[in-house]
Formats: C-alpha cells, sequence, structure tokens
C-alpha cells in the first residue's frame, strides 16, 4: 500500500484517534501549568504542596499495563468509552473545590483510574495497526492532539481564567472534552483491524515474550531515565519560570511555547523516524531535556534563553511520545502492542511519580528547583545514551 493510499483508506481511524488523545489525560500536562498558579493564590497552597500532585501518577504502575492488556483483548473503542464519559465530569467536580489540597489528589486519582484509557496506549493501536509506511508521521499526528490543544487553549483559557475566574475555565475545559470525547466515539473503528492478524496467546506467553526481548529491557529503561524531568514539565513551567523574574504574562506565553516545542518535536521525530536508524532518533529526540535543565538550573533571567530551554523540553517531550509508540511497533509483534505500550508507561508514570515526590521533598529544604534540574538532566543524558543500543537489535518485519 502506498504513502497515499494509507492516508485514504485509514483518515476515520486516525482523526478519531487524534480527536481522543485531543481531549484525554493527556491534557493534563497542560491544564496543571496553566491552573496551578490560579489554584496556589487561591487556597494558599505552597509550590511543595502542589508538586505532590504529580506523584498520584504512580498509580500507572499498576493500572496502565491492565488498560493496555485489555486494549488488545476487546478492543480500542470500547476500553476508551469509560474515559471519554468521565473526563469532562473530573474538571466538574475540581470546580467545586473549597481548598482542601487533599480533594485535587483525589480527583486526579479517580482521572488516572478512569480516563488512563485515552491516552496514548490505547488511541496509538488504532493508527499502529493500519499505517506501515508512514507510521511515524500518522502516530505524531496522533500524538500532537494534546499539545495542540494544549498550545491554543493556554492563551485563550489564562486569558478566560482573568476574566471570569478559574472555575469558569474548569467549565470550559470539561464542554470541550466532552464535544472531542464524543467525536472520537463517532469514528472509533468497532473492531479491530483484520490485517493485525492476533493470534490467541495466553497472556504468559504474552508477557513471556515481552520480558525476554531485549529491546523491551532496553526501551522501558530509558523511558525511565528520561521522564524524571516531567514533573517539572507536567504542572510546574510557571511557577519555576517567577523565580526566574519571569512575569505571569510571560510564563502563560512560555507553556504555548513549550506546547508549539511539543507538537513539532512529535512531528519532527514522526518524520525522521520514517526516514532515519530508529535508535538515532530515538536517543537524540528523547535526550534534548539534558541541555534544558542545565540552562533552567541558571540563573538566566532572558527571555529567548528561558524560552530556548522551555522549547528544548517540549521537543522531547513531543517526541518521546512518538518515539516509545513507534519502537514498540517496531521491535514487538502487533497482537501485544498495547500490552507493551502499557508497560512502557508505566516505566514513565514511574518516572514522573517519584521525581514528583523528590521534587516536593528538594523544594520543601531548598524552595529551589536547581538541584533537581541538575539531578534530571544528568539522568536523562544517560536514559538517551543507553538508547543507541537498539541499533544492535533487528525489528519487526513491518505488519
Amino acid at each position: 500500500m502506498t504513502n497515499s493510499n494509507e492516508f485514504k483508506s485509514s483518515w476515520t481511524a486516525l482523526l478519531a484517534a487524534t480527536a481522543g488523545m485531543s481531549s484525554g489525560l493527556g491534557l493534563n500536562a497542560y491544564i496543571n501549568n496553566i491552573f496551578g498558579p490560579y489554584l496556589l493564590d487561591a487556597f494558599g497552597w505552597s509550590k511543595a504542596d502542589f508538586a505532590l500532585n504529580g506523584a498520584i501518577s504512580i498509580i500507572t504502575v499498576l493500572w496502565i499495563p491492565v488498560i493496555g492488556r485489555m486494549a488488545d483483548l476487546f478492543g480500542v473503542r470500547n476500553v476508551a468509552l469509560l474515559g471519554i464519559l468521565f473526563y469532562p465530569i473530573s474538571f466538574v467536580l475540581m470546580s467545586w473545590m473549597t481548598g482542601d489540597v487533599r480533594v485535587l489528589y483525589a480527583i486526579h486519582f479517580l482521572q488516572v483510574i478512569f480516563c488512563a484509557s485515552t491516552t496514548a496506549t490505547v488511541y496509538c493501536r488504532v493508527v499502529a495497526e493500519r499505517f506501515s509506511r508512514r507510521r511515524g508521521l500518522a502516530l505524531a499526528i496522533c500524538a500532537a492532539g494534546p499539545a495542540i490543544t494544549g498550545a491554543v487553549a493556554s492563551p485563550l483559557l489564562t486569558t478566560h481564567i482573568d476574566a471570569y475566574g478559574w472555575r469558569s475555565g474548569l467549565h470550559t475545559m470539561a464542554a470541550f472534552t466532552a464535544l472531542f470525547g464524543i467525536l472520537a466515539l463517532l469514528f472509533l473503528p468497532t473492531r479491530k483491524n483484520p490485517r493485525a492478524g492476533a493470534p490467541a496467546y495466553s497472556a504468559r506467553k504474552d508477557y513471556r515474550a515481552i520480558f525476554v526481548n531485549p529491546a523491551f529491557r532496553i526501551i522501558a529503561l530509558s523511558a525511565f531515565l528520561c521522564s524524571l524531568t516531567h514533573a517539572l514539565a507536567t504542572s510546574q513551567v510557571k511557577i519555576m519560570l517567577a523565580d526566574h523574574g519571569v512575569s505571569g504574562a510571560q510564563a502563560g506565553y512560555m507553556v504555548s511555547v513549550f506546547a508549539i516545542g511539543v507538537i513539532l518535536g512529535r512531528i519532527i521525530a514522526g518524520i525522521a523516524l520514517d526516514q532515519w536508524p530508529t535508535h538515532i532518533v530515538s536517543a537524540i529526540g528523547m535526550g534534548l531535556p539534558c541541555i534544558g535543565s542545565y540552562i533552567l538550573a541558571t540563573d538566566a533571567t532572558q527571555i529567548a534563553i528561558l524560552g530556548m530551554a522551555i522549547i528544548l523540553i517540549g521537543l522531547s517531550f513531543g517526541a518521546e511520545a512518538d518515539i516509545l509508540a513507534y519502537v514498540t511497533a517496531c521491535y514487538f509483534p502487533m497482537h501485544i502492542y498495547s500490552s507493551v505500550m502499557g508497560l512502557l508507561t508505566t516505566a514513565v508514570g514511574l518516572s514522573i511519580g517519584l521525581g514528583s515526590g523528590l521534587l516536593s521533598y528538594m523544594l520543601s529544604l531548598t524552595d529551589s528547583f536547581t538541584g533537581f534540574l541538575l539531578l534530571g538532566g544528568t539522568l536523562v543524558l544517560l536514559g538517551a545514551i543507553n538508547l543507541l543500543r537498539l541499533g544492535s537489535l533487528q525489528s519487526q518485519p513491518a505488519h
């Protein structure tokens, strides 16, 4: 099948997956950054209190693999339904908060439990099993959904919140996610593509095949090491930039810069993965936060320098999603695609959860991001170097 024929025959599945990702749990990275300063101001929470919210991502260690396995067994549409329904409700619940930070933690916990089915672990399977020649680009389009939403939403929501309050902003997010979730449901296929040809393997055999594959050990370790700094990217950008003397309005636009970086990272990585060696693209794409973290660890106050650091982190944040989805399709058979993605997402979630806890602890001691940035940047560098080992492994034939 030619490149153009792939897009012609599977555009509805790509549209559905992109709409689902654009209105799913991946938006939390942008929503937390936008609403964080307003919640701290409204309720008097400390930066450490708010940073601890990200530690709830550690729940993915147990839950995301279950979601991935369910998607392999029961199909994407059936599994995504619960998350599509609950995510808008969670924003309404947040708008009712009265100041107890534990309520925020509880809502985030429920989001992870009910809405994990609206992430790349589930939606990328729809794309990966229908594209082969242009799989990287198709996955990039799908994964760019949350970033595009974040880039557009950040300045618009900031303006809206300044005018009408943060509760009204949450109601707006509830309406948006409900509408796009309905769009995803309308176009998601009701059955898997027969081209996937999934044999009826047992869970025991499937997971044995995953864990004995050296590619899994390499990718999972690097996913863990390269994701520690996500604890900053998912909720602390505006707060961290305030420590560099950046105004609230400028920091709001920096969130958009971050989101634009995510979009560019996903598209560039997708195109590059279709053209150049997977291990080289993966190492470069996932290693960029090393530079950004080291820059932010300095006392720089120039907007251009800080913007460069933020966009480097954004580029990698975007590239990582495409890279993990792509290498999963490259090194594992399609019938266990979501199971592998679930385990890799576990590695990422564990890293973010531990990183958030460590960040909260370090902030409580020093009230500074510097130590965490230096540690995180070094671990990212090690993870990127480890990905180069994929070059010695043989990938799966095209599906």
